[in-house]
């Protein structure tokens, strides 16, 4: 007995498992009553007896279990949802002896990979995958002996020692909390479950070969539009149409205004993707928050949304999924979204529970760690990060009772923000009314993506939904916007372009702005302010000439955009009264509205409401009296109405801090980067904040409202999560 033990542990090397009971009955039951055992078998060795667990007498309380509901609309083949002696239910892999893999044979008589079995059971879930048997004993990997000094081995510790002979067994104690406990002091519990995931992110699904792109626009499948404009258009508008000879100006303001090309929308027909689709495929990365304050409903439709998000990426595209609650896992590689991608992308979705903290920092690490390691790059390459909580290890971390300020910077790697030389964007969520909106905000504007604000639990599909929807459309990269001044005496002055980064030369005769990537029919204005200088007998002006150049995503081809001239006529005199451009006007009131919006929520943190409302209500004056404001211009009417709606949650300090706060970071988010972002009732097709969505943008949230991955709205199933007690926040 004693050599095949030791035969077992060396096929296993450090697996373990873990005995425990489902209930307190169990625990006051007779020692002498029998217990159904798991089997741990390697493929290389012998069937070995199976171990007894320990007596139930060895614990001293169990925690209440907590329904945690999961999507049951996701589609999955039958193969990958039935039981198969042969094949695994969670990699779908073969299972058969001699190819190196341990077996785990559970009490309910189905059979895993050991290692697939010990990761799920690792975030969480008791249960069998298969049948949803509650298990008495669950496997997972590593020593837990390893993870305590030996000052901690007491009786106080959740692990008791295993028998010196039992090199299979070990115990899980679960502790019951004391009011006077330090809410942080078991935060080291969830490193018992021991990392799974390699020390690098190289293993990738290789990606699909490029398609050659159809040279005949009229051979485009139905339902694509083909392209009107085959690169970004670049505009400009000044305040006046002309200024007289004898007259200056030093801040006269001229609008650059960029458009994006329109692409050949990819349509899926019949469930099918076509496949002459023009766009550049993606690499996206998913990071997802599985905490405790996720269980119930909040769950079930986070996993419908990702079903969504799965079903409606191409082929050529690949998705790998990050859950972080106390520490962070990778569900999946990067992998690709071929039929059995997204099979078994589903299928890992679907297996999801929520327990622990919240780590958000851990999250992204990985996330990141994802982008940087992969061995091969799609075109374009984004994260979208999903939270409801508050990080409670990085940002607020713990000495003693006391916290220290909040450091938001810990929360993303320095590598994927702006200035760390990497552009990695990442397109934040915050969900509810608990989520930590600064820290969040935070995140997004370091790496140069978006915050939404997510204050309806159903909202979470359609805000995916408008997201990928501009994703899944790139067809400009690392674009940059070249404003040199025109004749000798013209200067630059400043140039107002909100969260992109622009540069002027000492000089001020030349100056720059990075864009980055722009989504197709996407639309930028940059406010530049020039001095005008006496005419002398010029009959006009070359105040500035403006260009741009951009990465095509597909070819990776550098293209130039020939410089436009800005010319303003310089008459003896002005006969006709002068009136502000609109357009001009317009991306003045935007400005406004965001400095507004600055100011009054500086004024609302530091507890002066009544100051932040007479803030907003002075901007709305202002926009409705101006020249593009009395046109009725969409536009001013939307920002009113934006600003109306953040004077509402200001009503008082209860309501700001629950939804007032977000609601005002992501309009500020969507005005700094002029790119749409979900709050409030953004996302309705009737809102006039709606002023940056694309028309890809709105296909995807209309497909989004009229269907589900399966094709209809899916029942929420309820299972148990592990462990029961949320991590408190």
């Amino acid at each position: 007995m004693g050599s095949r033990w030791r035969k077992a542990k060396l096929s296993l090397g450090l697996n373990l498992c873990v005995y425990v009971p489902k209930t307190l009955d169990e625990i006051t039951s007779s020692s002498s009553s029998t217990v159904p055992s798991p089997s741990v078998v390697s493929s290389d060795a012998a069937a070995l007896p199976s171990p007894v667990g320990p007596g139930p007498s060895d614990f001293t309380m169990l925690m209440p279990t907590t329904p945690t509901p999961s999507s049951s609309g996701l589609r999955l083949s039958k193969s990958g949802s039935r039981s198969s002696k042969k094949t695994c239910a969670i990699c779908l892999g073969t299972m058969k002896p001699g190819d190196g893999h341990a077996l785990f044979t559970a009490e309910c008589s189905h059979t895993f990979h050991f290692h697939c079995i010990a990761s799920n059971v690792k975030h969480g879930n008791q249960d069998c995958p298969i049948c949803r048997t509650k298990w008495k004993e669950i496997p997972f990997r590593g020593s837990l002996l390893s993870d305590y000094p030996n000052d901690q081995a007491t009786t106080s510790n959740p692990v008791v020692n295993r028998a010196q002979d039992d090199g299979q067994m070990n115990l899980l104690r679960r502790l019951p909390r004391t009011a006077s406990s330090n809410r942080h002091q078991y935060h080291h519990l969830p490193s018992i479950f021991h990392d799974l995931d390699p020390t690098r992110f190289n293993d990738d699904e290789p990606l699909e070969a490029v398609p050659i792109l159809d040279p005949n626009p009229d051979a485009s499948p139905p339902g694509c539009m083909t392209a009107g404009t085959t690169t970004v258009e670049v505009k400009t508008f000044t305040e006046l149409s002309e200024i007289s000879q004898s007259d200056c100006r030093d801040s006269f303001t001229v609008v650059i205004h960029l458009k994006a090309p329109i692409f050949n929308v990819n349509v899926r027909a019949h469930g099918k993707e076509e496949s002459r689709s023009t766009r550049a495929p993606i690499d996206l990365i998913t990071v997802l928050d599985v905490s405790g304050s996720m269980a119930g409903t909040k769950l079930a439709l986070l996993k419908r949304a990702m079903g969504f998000v799965i079903q409606n990426l191409g082929p050529s595209d690949r998705l790998s999924v990050i859950s972080f609650s106390s520490t962070a896992r990778r569900l999946f590689p990067l992998r690709r979204m071929s039929e059995s991608g997204r099979q078994k992308s589903l299928l890992a979705v679907n297996s999801l529970t929520s327990n622990g903290g919240t780590n958000i920092a851990e999250g992204l690490r990985k996330g990141v760690k994802v982008v940087e390691d992969r061995k091969e790059k799609n075109p374009v390459c984004s994260v979208i990060l999903l939270s409801d909580g508050q990080d409670i290890y990085t940002v607020f971390p713990t000495n003693g009772m006391h916290r220290s300020q909040p450091d938001y910077c810990a929360l993303l790697p320095s590598s994927a923000r702006r200035d760390g030389g990497q552009s990695i964007p990442v397109h934040v969520f915050g969900f509810g009314a608990d989520h930590d909106s600064e820290s969040l905000h935070s995140i997004s504007e370091a790496s140069g993506g978006t915050f939404s604000f997510i204050e309806a639990e159903a909202a979470i599909q359609d805000a995916f939904a408008q997201c990928i929807g501009g994703l899944l459309s790139v067809v400009a990269q690392e674009l940059h916007v070249q404003v040199d001044a025109g004749d000798n005496d013209v200067q630059l002055g400043p140039i107002k372009s909100g969260s992109y980064a622009n540069h002027t030369t000492e000089d001020k005769r030349r100056g720059s702005i990075h864009v980055g990537d722009l989504y197709a029919e996407e639309e930028r204005d940059f406010l530049v302010s020039v001095n005008v200088p006496l005419a002398g007998c010029n009959e006009e002006s070359l105040l500035l000439k403006v260009g741009c150049s951009y990465k095509e995503p597909l070819t990776k081809e550098t293209v130039n955009v020939s410089m436009v001239e800005v010319r303003i006529a310089r008459p003896l005199v002005v006969i006709s009264q002068q009136v502000t451009s609109i357009e001009v006007d317009r991306q003045k009131c935007r400005l406004d509205a965001a400095e507004a919006m600055v100011e009054s929520r500086s004024a609302a943190e530091q507890g002066e409401l009544s100051k932040a409302v007479s803030i907003l209500e002075q901007c709305r004056g202002r926009i409705l009296e101006s020249v593009s404001g009395k046109s009725g211009d969409r536009l001013c009417m939307a920002l009113d109405a934006e600003l109306r709606e953040m004077q509402e949650r200001m009503a008082d300090r209860q309501r700001y801090e629950a939804t007032g706060r977000a609601y005002m970071l992501s309009g500020l988010s969507s005005h700094s980067w002029q790119r749409a972002t979900a709050r409030g009732d953004s996302t309705d097709s009737a809102s006039l904040l709606q002023s940056y969505q694309t028309t890809s943008m709105a296909v995807m949230l209309q497909r989004s409202k009229t269907m589900t991955p399966s094709g209809r709205r899916p029942q929420i199933k309820h299972t148990n999560s592990f462990p029961a007690r949320p991590e408190p926040r």
